[in-house]
């Protein structure tokens, strides 16, 4: 299941997100994981989060960001819940169309796992793409 957090950059997104983990380890029975673009949040995080800052590695395609994903979901069997924040950022995506393809990609991903996913995209929903926009719950 991929759950979208959408709106323009400064809207807050991800101060929502923060709190959606928090709020998630509380009744999470497998592992929390927080993906981001630097360590700038790490305070803000329950201490059982696991935070990983993207930035230290080499991922600079969306191809490489869903084999980072599958290579973090195939070393934790007890993952429920992954947190994407900046994803278009995190993933290089850079247009509509891009978006609905890498969302696809994750959903499948997550799916056939049965790992939660939740990213906070940098776009106006109205600009979602229609055959994604159902996975918008939250607009700003």
């Amino acid at each position: 299941m991929v759950q979208l957090i959408a709106g323009e950059k400064g809207k807050g997104k991800t101060k929502h997100l923060l709190a959606m983990a928090n709020s998630a380890m509380g009744e999470a029975h497998g592992t929390v994981v927080y993906l981001d673009k630097n360590s700038k949040h790490m305070f803000e995080l329950n201490r059982n989060i696991r935070l990983i800052n993207v930035s230290e590695f080499p991922v600079n395609t969306m191809d490489a960001f869903l084999g980072f994903l599958c290579g973090i979901i195939s070393q934790d069997h007890d993952l429920e819940i992954l947190f994407l924040d900046s994803f278009m950022t995190l993933a290089d995506v850079n247009t509509p169309e891009e978006l609905e393809e890498a969302v696809k990609d994750i959903d499948i991903i997550s799916e056939k796992f049965g790992v939660r996913m939740v990213l906070s995209i940098s776009i106006n929903s109205e600009k979602i793409p229609e055959s994604i926009r159902e996975m918008v719950t939250l607009a700003l």
